[in-house]
């Protein structure tokens, strides 16, 4: 949605579960503001923070020696209270109290159901930025976060192969992605597995022990890549399922687990956060608002919320043909 607003003063805030390059987001969306004439307000602990009216000035000199950091300086919470119409009114009068004539969120699908609400609720002018290692967003072709959280995954699973071809072992992996594939596909493909698990494809694991008796006829070792919210469960699961059709074979479990979130940022989400806190300050400064910055195709784009909110990105299915090939 676009309007002709005058902003100056903007608040920043990240909700949800945190990801490499939110920091550099709120450093790009910080200067940018500046450069502007524009003040930033960081708003501390998410929605949690703006309904308790926990804030805290930003200038371009708070945010120095951020863009490496991983986490996010401004931390993040879930907001029961912000759930309710009566916190979302206290949300609202945090941002008129200090003047804030917009918001940027900083998260993912739920922070920008949050924004949305806020929007039609109270008329809050608010742009989003794609910040989530799950990469499953309508509306960008990459999430802020989701590069380091694969090469972090790949890194580990690389190590874990080295034990494997060691021991002849059959490994099974679990990255997260509680409602989508987008990481366990990637860590698969550029980590050599044999099989991956997602929850967007059901795969029987009578599939499963059928393709890893076939790659054990060639095959010292075996990895299986499995998605935490994949549909016969997790790994711990899945390997339990397998072991009762191949007895024999000397079975691990690798939970990667939360460093995938953690860790500096690699260039890819240093590049695309700092496009995207940029493209929020031009979005707002244009009237554009109640919608989200993302790029496609190299170029940003404003989907609005209404268009990305629940809009999940498909997986590519060409990168399961290729893993396909690449594991025989």
């Amino acid at each position: 949605m676009s309007t002709s607003p005058i902003v100056r003063h903007i608040g920043i805030l990240t909700s949800g579960g945190d990801s490499p390059g939110m920091n550099a987001a709120i450093r790009a969306t910080v200067r940018c503001a500046a450069v502007n004439g524009i003040r930033t307000t960081g708003i501390l602990g998410g929605y949690n923070g703006l309904v308790g009216d926990h804030t805290r000035p930003l200038g371009p000199r708070d945010v120095s020696n951020t863009i490496q950091r991983g986490g996010t300086i401004l931390r993040s919470a879930r907001s029961e209270d912000f759930r309710t119409a009566e916190g979302r009114s206290k949300a609202a009068a945090t941002m008129r109290k200090h003047g804030m004539d917009a918001l940027v969120a900083i998260g993912g699908d739920g922070t920008f159901t949050g924004a949305n609400v806020l929007f039609k609720e109270h008329g809050t002018r608010v742009i989003g930025i794609p910040g989530t290692i799950d990469n499953d967003l309508a509306g960008t072709d990459m999430t802020v976060g989701y590069d380091t959280a694969i090469n972090t995954a790949v890194e580990a699973i690389d190590r874990i192969r080295d034990t494997a071809s060691s021991h002849d072992r059959l490994f099974f992996v679990e990255v997260m992605g509680r409602d989508t594939g987008f990481i366990a596909l990637a860590c698969a493909v550029a980590g050599g597995a044999e099989f991956v698990l997602v929850p967007e494809r059901l795969e029987h694991i009578e599939e499963l022990v059928t393709a890893l008796g076939k790659a054990s006829g060639t095959k010292s070792s075996s990895i299986v890549i499995v998605a935490e919210g994949e549909q016969e469960g997790g790994a711990f699961d899945v390997a339990r399922k397998v072991k009762q059709h191949m007895p024999a074979a000397d079975i691990r479990v690798s939970v990667i687990g939360h460093i995938q979130r953690g860790g500096a940022p690699s260039v890819q989400d240093r590049l695309l956060a700092s496009r995207l806190g940029v493209a929020a300050v031009d979005g707002l400064l244009a009237g554009t608002h109640d919608a989200m910055a993302g790029v496609i195709n190299g170029q940003v784009q404003y989907t609005p919320f209404d268009k990305a909110i629940g809009k999940r990105k498909t997986l590519d299915a060409d990168l399961f043909r290729v893993l396909s090939i690449l594991a025989t």
